[in-house]
C-alpha cells in the first residue's frame, strides 16, 4: 500500500511540473485562439500570406488564428518572442526566407535561430525588379547601365536587414559588383510607400507586394527573378532571359513552433496547413499575387526542415562574402 501511495504521489508531482500537461493538452488542441507571430510590419507580403493562410487554417482547426505583427531587427524580435513562448501550440511563427539568413547575419542572438519545430512550407513568392514610375530606365538592361553609371547616387530601398527586399538587393549589387546607396525602412509597406512617392529609385520585392501597384501603373516592373515567366505578369522577362541567371531568388514562407512543442500538435497544425493550401479561396488569392501553394509533400515538418537547412547552406557563402552582419 505504501509503495502504491508513493507511486501515485510521484505521478501527481510530475503532472504539476511546467510542461508536464502538454502531451495531454495536445490531444484536444486547439481549445482557444492561436497567436501567429509575423515578424514584419502589417501590410507587407509576409503579412498578406499569413492572414490568408491563417484564416483558412482556422476553419479546419475550429479556432481563430490571430495574426500579430512584431516587426524589427530583421525579423529576429518576432522570432525571439516565439522562441521563448510556452511550447503548447498557442504561439506560432510565420516567417520567410529570413529564417535561412538570420543564422548568418546575426552572430549573437538571445535564442537559437535553428531551434524551432518546423510545421510546413507554405508558398514561395517570386521577386520583381521595380523602379519608380518616372525612372529613366525602361528595360532591365537600361537599369543595369544606369546603376553602373550612378553607383552610390542610385538608391535602393528595402525593408531592413534580412528582409526579402534586402536579400535580393544585396544579390543584385553583388552580381553587378556595383554598390548603391541602400535605404532601409521598418517593413516593406513603408519602403513601398516611398517608391510610390518617387523618393526611392529601385526596389526588388515580392509579387505579393508589387503586382497590384504594377497593374495600376504606379510603379514600373523590369524583370522577375524566376526561371520562367509568371502567369500574373506574362509580358515581363525573367532575369535568366535577360542574361543574369544568377539573379534568381524566391521568398519562401514557412510555419514554425517553439522547440519542444508536442509532435501531436505539430502534426495537427501541419495537417491544417495542407488543408488550407487546398482551399479554393487561398489558391485564387495566391494566383492574384503571383503565388502558388507549395505541393502537399513540402508542407510537412520533415520536408520543411530539410529545405530550411539546405537554404542556410546556400546563403552562407553569399552573405559572408558580402561581409554584411547585423551585429
Amino acid at each position: 500500500m505504501l509503495r502504491r501511495a508513493l507511486f501515485a504521489a510521484a505521478i501527481l508531482a510530475a503532472a504539476s511540473l511546467p510542461g508536464a500537461s502538454l502531451p495531454a493538452a495536445a490531444q484536444g488542441w486547439p481549445q482557444r485562439p492561436v497567436s501567429v507571430i509575423v515578424p514584419f510590419a502589417a501590410g507587407g507580403p509576409t503579412d498578406a500570406v499569413a492572414r490568408l493562410v491563417s484564416e483558412a487554417m482556422g476553419k479546419d482547426l475550429g479556432q481563430n488564428l490571430i495574426v500579430e505583427n512584431v516587426g524589427g531587427a530583421g525579423g529576429t524580435l518576432g522570432a525571439a518572442r516565439v522562441a521563448s513562448a510556452r511550447p503548447d501550440g498557442y504561439t506560432l511563427l510565420l516567417h520567410h526566407i529570413g529564417m535561412a539568413t538570420i543564422p548568418i547575419l546575426y552572430r549573437r542572438l538571445p535564442y537559437d535561430p535553428m531551434g524551432f519545430e518546423t510545421i510546413g512550407l507554405i508558398t514561395a513568392a517570386p521577386m520583381t525588379m521595380v523602379v519608380r514610375k518616372d525612372h529613366p530606365a525602361k528595360t532591365f538592361q537600361e537599369l543595369v547601365a544606369w546603376i553602373k553609371e550612378k553607383k552610390e547616387d542610385a538608391n535602393l530601398g528595402n525593408a531592413g536587414l534580412g528582409a526579402a527586399s534586402q536579400l535580393c538587393g544585396t544579390l543584385l549589387q553583388y552580381l553587378l559588383q556595383t554598390p548603391m546607396t541602400t535605404v532601409p525602412f521598418r517593413g516593406t509597406g513603408p519602403a513601398m510607400t516611398e517608391l510610390l512617392a518617387g523618393r526611392i529609385d529601385v526596389m526588388c520585392d515580392q509579387t505579393t507586394n508589387t503586382v497590384e501597384h504594377i497593374k495600376a501603373g504606379a510603379i514600373r516592373v523590369l524583370a522577375v527573378t524566376t526561371p520562367a515567366r509568371l502567369p500574373v505578369l506574362p509580358d515581363v522577362p525573367t532575369t535568366t532571359e535577360l542574361g543574369m541567371p544568377d539573379l534568381q531568388i524566391a521568398i519562401w514562407h514557412g510555419f514554425y513552433a517553439p522547440k519542444g512543442t508536442p509532435a501531436a500538435i505539430i502534426e495537427r497544425a501541419s495537417a491544417a496547413l495542407r488543408t488550407a493550401l487546398r482551399d479554393d479561396k487561398v489558391i485564387a488569392r495566391f494566383a492574384e499575387l503571383g503565388l502558388t501553394p507549395e505541393p502537399q509533400e513540402r508542407a510537412t515538418p520533415a520536408a520543411h526542415r530539410a529545405f530550411w537547412e539546405a537554404e542556410v547552406a546556400k546563403w552562407r557563402p553569399v552573405l559572408q562574402s558580402a561581409g554584411q552582419y547585423a551585429d
